[in-house]
């Protein structure tokens, strides 16, 4: 749980949005569903509700949702795709095999897109 969020314990009350819309859109961390409403992401686990207020709903505006509350996706998806393609291209002009250059772009876009999703999120914990 991050100090943006509320947890409601589900034997304090069992509560939901009647006009919250379930959703795929979000992180799940963990929890059996998640709901929208509005700006408000609400994510159920078995015994609470964490709670929190997005500043761009996702529904509305992926790409400003990515920019102000989900940067380390963002920067994770560049990473792989710049630092794939490049590895790629690079593999493919020294054997000329397509094979390998998509086989290593492949490779590199996983571990580049992860590595910059996760020092983005370690950063932007450490500012919280």
């Amino acid at each position: 749980m991050s100090w943006d969020e509320i947890e409601i314990p589900k034997e304090l009350r069992e509560f939901m949005l009647e006009e919250a819309e379930l959703t795929s859109l979000g992180q799940k961390n963990g929890a059996n569903k998640q709901y929208r409403y509005g700006n408000l992401h609400i994510r159920e686990y078995d015994d609470k509700f964490l709670v929190h207020t997005d500043k761009v709903d996702p529904r509305k505006n992926p790409l400003g949702h990515l920019i102000h509350d989900a940067p380390e996706v963002l920067v994770g998806l560049v990473c792989a795709a710049l630092g794939g393609s490049k590895v790629a291209s690079s593999v493919f002009k020294k054997n000329n095999s397509k094979k390998d250059a998509l086989l290593s772009g492949f490779i590199t876009s996983l571990v580049l897109g992860y590595l910059g999703y996760f020092i983005t999120k370690k950063i932007k914990n450490y500012k919280e």
